[in-house]
């Protein structure tokens, strides 16, 4: 067996799966069963017609599991009905047989690549038999091969543009996934090492400023808060139905996604003892940025400002500058400490380069040393606008 008749062989069923039965399966039993019975007492001319009637009556139903089991549906209809045609001498000249072509498109829509060759060999069988016994003319013969080849690659063509949607569906799944995962990380890091760095401060000033300690404690709370409420907000998304806002949920209660404009909440948020002095520049029209070009901008700074607070070491500010212009968005974050010569990678840059690659823009981290005196670590992002406008600035 060759190569590609292999494949054809071990090939499953039509993914997705089809329903087993509907009610446009009923209505169409219903709406042929008459039509043969009209048809038999209308073309009298037709020999056998009432034999063949009822014949084709008990074959209709068939059609009930052309999709769960259709390749035996074929060979019951098929064998019923050629044994029947020896029987009475041939062809049975009903136009009402023509559902027979439900079958093999059946066939080929539904079922495994085994279903598949079986179904071809008795559909090209059943055309063979009718040469012999019918000896139809050759313009006949080439028509109905025609028909037949014609509902194998209706069937087929409906099959692979089914399979193509279930690709793209699993393909977005995965994107969202991605999304999911980055948004989680980010979120959750940046709020755990701000409550991690406040709990450090808050024990180094316990016993000597109990004052101070307090209020540690108050912003580990709102750091905290925060975060669950991020968290809610991600677990709302996987569980909405349709966009719909869930049963109890105030629409106040949603939490927007962050704009470029809230990267200035990160200097607010790393006031503190132990916290690194933060300076955001935001330069440009940045409410004017589609949403999701602002939460990338976001969650890149954040994710920058992160990785400053947990891998720097004797870092003392973190510098943020957005600008937005007529090409796009540049975003830099530059600390002005040294790298953590052990630190273990992680999901931060991998995240971050997709990020903006999903956008098509580019992602750069490392050292800045050889730019200035300052050195440290930068972080540098270009989100074009072309990329996002369909080349139109």
């Amino acid at each position: 067996m060759t190569s590609p008749l292999r494949s054809l062989w071990s090939a499953p069923a039509a993914v997705p799966p089809p329903p087993r039965r509907v009610w446009r399966d009923w209505v169409l039993v219903g709406v042929l069963v008459p039509l043969v019975v009209v048809e038999a007492a209308l073309r009298s001319e037709v020999p056998w017609r009432w034999a063949w009637a009822v014949a084709l009556v008990l074959l209709v139903p068939t059609l009930l599991w052309r999709r769960s089991r259709p390749f035996t549906m074929l060979a019951v209809a098929f064998g019923a009905g050629t044994a029947f045609g020896l029987v009475t001498g041939g062809d049975p000249q009903l136009y009402t047989t023509a559902y027979f072509l439900l079958l093999v498109y059946a066939v080929m829509r539904w079922g495994s690549g085994r279903a598949m060759l079986g179904g071809g060999a008795l559909a090209l069988g059943g055309w063979a038999i009718g040469l012999v016994t019918g000896a139809p003319t050759v313009g006949d013969a080439i028509g109905s091969a025609a028909v037949v080849v014609t509902t194998w690659s209706l069937g087929l063509a409906f099959r692979w543009r089914a399979g193509a949607r279930a690709r793209e569906l699993d393909r977005m799944r995965l994107l969202e996934r991605e999304q999911l995962a980055r948004d989680l990380h980010d979120t959750v890091a940046h709020h755990v090492s701000a409550i991690a760095i406040q709990a450090q401060a808050g024990l180094a000033v316990a016993t000597t400023q109990p004052d101070a300690a307090a209020g540690v404690l108050r912003t580990i709370e709102a750091e905290a808060s925060r975060t669950l409420d991020e968290m809610r907000a991600m677990v709302r998304v996987l569980r909405r139905d349709g966009g719909a806002v869930p049963a109890g949920v105030d629409a106040a209660e949603r939490t927007p996604a962050p704009s470029a404009g809230d990267v200035r909440r990160l200097a607010a948020s790393a006031a503190g003892p132990g916290e690194l002095d933060v300076d955001v520049t935001v330069d440009g029209d940045h409410e004017s940025l589609p949403p999701a070009v602002g939460a990338a901008v976001f969650r890149l700074a954040q994710e920058s400002v992160t990785n400053a607070r947990r891998h720097a070491r004797d870092a003392t500010r973190v510098d943020v500058a957005v600008q937005v212009d007529g090409s796009g968005v540049r975003l830099e974050v530059r600390d002005d400490g040294r790298p953590a010569a052990s630190a273990r990678p992680g999901y931060g840059i991998t995240g971050m380069v997709e990020r903006a690659t999903l956008l098509g823009g580019t992602c750069a981290a490392g050292p800045a040393a050889g730019t200035d005196d300052a050195g440290g670590w930068r972080v540098s992002a270009v989100l074009p606008r072309a990329a996002w406008t369909g080349g139109t600035a």
